[in-house]
């Protein structure tokens, strides 16, 4: 019974993913002391706001946490929510880590699909799709998650890493220890080279809970500056949309792959 449950509530978050947008880590608190516990919940929804998920390892590929030169896997018990609750694991800058599976989704209307591709600055997609020769009817994409969230512990020292993902978002400086008054510097990568010219898109929730959501750029070496303010909380977010491998497309159906990085940290209030 409890097997079955689980089995549900997983297909259950899949579905509801689908129709979604961002996947993000959501600690309690991004400042913490070396007494307390870590809190983080994953998250999937619109504008800063979305369900819960559980710790169901069937659904990550990867989910780890790195502290002052060391990672280490996040150990949960299956069904877990909040996903993430451990004891501090040290002092300086935690990266919590963490990779989906693949998962497929169908864009029955092709206005939503169009939508999508240009609202993720990824327009050459449609041209691309009428060049494959490819149905505007059931477009099948498969897709997946990369998130990092920054949790300053105790002192907070350290710096956020490159992990490895296949894309990702690296902060270039700690936003808790660091001077944020000119903003953060962050790279965005793709099988860890720089995407340059890409748009990130930025939600910044205040202090006092006001929800804002603009864009930047990267430059050349892939590195965007991100204003923020004191007190408030940041996702950041970076699509690559790609043509799936043949393997890819022949297991699953899929003409299109997206590929989401995620980061979200919080700025200390003055």
């Amino acid at each position: 019974m409890f097997r079955t449950l689980l089995f549900a509530l997983s297909l259950t978050c899949m579905s509801f993913a689908a129709k979604a947008h961002e996947f993000w880590i959501a600690p309690d608190e991004h400042l913490i002391s070396t007494s307390d516990d870590v809190v983080a919940t994953l998250r999937v929804g619109q504008d800063f706001k979305g369900n819960s998920l559980a710790y169901l390892p069937q659904n990550f590929r990867r989910f780890d946490y790195a502290i002052a030169g060391r990672i280490a896997p996040v150990k949960g018990r299956l069904g877990d929510r909040p996903a993430l609750r451990m004891d501090a694991p040290g002092d300086g800058l935690m990266v919590i880590i963490h990779e989906t599976d693949d998962l497929t989704l169908t864009w029955d209307d092709f206005a939503r699909f169009e939508a999508f591709v240009k609202h993720k600055d990824a327009a050459w997609v449609l041209e691309a799709h009428k060049a494959r020769g490819l149905s505007q009817e059931g477009v099948q994409e498969v897709y997946s998650r990369y998130a990092k969230s920054l949790v300053g512990i105790g002192s907070a020292q350290g710096a956020d890493i490159v992990a490895g993902l296949e894309t990702e978002i690296v902060a270039l400086e700690n936003p808790y220890t660091g001077n944020m008054s000119d903003g953060i510097d962050v790279r965005v990568l793709y099988q860890g080279d720089p995407r340059a010219n890409e748009q990130v898109e930025v939600y910044e929730r205040s202090a006092r809970g006001y929800l804002s959501v603009f864009t930047v750029r990267t430059n050349r070496n892939g590195v965007a500056r991100v204003p923020v303010k004191a007190g408030a909380r940041y996702m950041l977010d970076a699509v690559v949309l790609r043509e799936p491998s043949a393997k890819m497309a022949n297991q699953r159906g899929v003409v299109w792959e997206s590929l989401w990085a995620n980061l979200t940290f919080g700025v200390p209030a003055d």
